[in-house]
């Protein structure tokens, strides 16, 4: 397997971002992001995609109702090639008409908080959890969590000047409604991103663009295995990377903290054998392996239980139960034990 960098999550001038399809990619590039997804709301771009700067270009879609008050579910398509907002009032119909078209479909920002100080700053959860048929979630939306530290001027102003300070991981909530769906015996594959519109940040006189597209891209990111490198054939490679994130072959990770390549979480049983994403059936006895570049606190989890813990560049356990499993690793970072990486689950049998 080959391990590629990817961020799914951005915004131009075509909705509400600040920098086009090429210059985005060009930012990835900068920021050593193999391939970018532009996903503008309720809009689905065409002529766009390609190789920018070494960088594979994806353009999906991020669907929500424009006309609901106030805003929720939002959805992030990609792969069905085809223009669906006409679905938005429906998130059954509109998830439905995803698969019909064998497209990708996750729950954007499904945990979401207000800032007080503006009305642009409300939240827009994920609320229809009664759907079913969806590939994902979006276990880290970056901008969604330093929203959610603007709570006054004051923690606005410090978070805006040094952002990396506040930024932890995941939403608590979120990750138990990943682990709730997980229990429950559903796939449902975990991705992180910037969700990147180049927007200056104003406060008062202080206007800053604070979250250019280049140091978004170097924080929350998708980690995916591919089977081969990227050749420079758009089509194909463009397959190669759906195939891994619709079974979540991959991992997110805050590479701000420190790069996550490298990382591995196997299960073994037997002679067989399974990566992130997989299905293992046991036979017998099954070994979960955790492998960091790096040191920090390594926890797995069954269906959402921790069932070990370690402190150090490894992990390794044996289990004989059935069960989702996945690994977080926290590593200290600007004084604070952060989120640093959220594996997708083993699935053993």
């Amino acid at each position: 397997m080959v391990e590629i960098v990817a961020n799914l999550h951005a915004h131009t001038p075509y909705s509400d971002g600040h920098a086009y399809h090429r210059e985005i990619a060009q930012a990835a590039a900068r920021a050593g992001v193999q391939v970018v997804a532009v996903t503008d709301h309720n809009v689905l771009v065409g002529g766009k995609e390609g190789y920018v700067d070494g960088v594979l270009l994806l353009v999906g879609e991020e669907i929500h109702d424009a006309r609901r008050q106030p805003q929720a579910n939002h959805c992030l398509v990609f792969k069905a090639e085809d223009e669906l907002c006409r679905w938005a009032t429906h998130p059954q119909r509109l998830l439905d008409e995803i698969n019909r078209r064998d497209g990708l479909s996750f729950l954007a920002h499904p945990v979401d908080y207000a800032s007080p100080l503006d009305i642009d700053l409300d939240a827009i959860p994920w609320l229809d959890w009664e759907v079913r048929g969806f590939t994902g979630i979006e276990i880290w939306n970056y901008m969604s969590e330093f929203k959610a530290y603007l709570r006054n001027s004051a923690l606005a102003l410090v978070s805006i000047l040094l952002p990396s300070l506040f930024i932890r991981g995941p939403f608590k909530a979120t990750l138990r409604r990943w682990d709730a769906l997980l229990a429950e015996g559903r796939r449902v594959v975990g991705i992180g991103n910037a969700d990147a519109h180049g927007t200056p940040v104003r406060l008062g006189l202080l206007s800053k663009r604070v979250f250019d597209y280049s140091y978004l891209f170097r924080c929350v990111n998708t980690h995916l295995l591919i089977e081969r490198p990227l050749s420079g054939d758009v089509e194909k490679d463009k397959q190669m990377v759906y195939r891994a994130l619709r079974v979540g072959r991959g991992f997110v990770a805050y590479d701000l903290a420190s790069s996550a390549r490298g990382f591995s979480f196997t299960a073994r049983s037997g002679a067989v054998h399974a990566w992130m994403g997989e299905q293992l059936q046991r036979q017998g006895a099954v070994r979960l392996e955790v492998r960091c570049p790096g040191t920090g606190l390594i926890t797995l989890l069954r269906n959402g239980r921790r069932v070990a813990m370690r402190f150090g560049r490894a992990l390794s356990y044996i289990s004989s139960e059935p069960g989702a499993y996945r690994a977080e690793v926290r590593r200290f970072f600007r004084g604070w034990l952060r989120g640093w990486i959220y594996s997708n689950p083993i699935y053993v049998m």
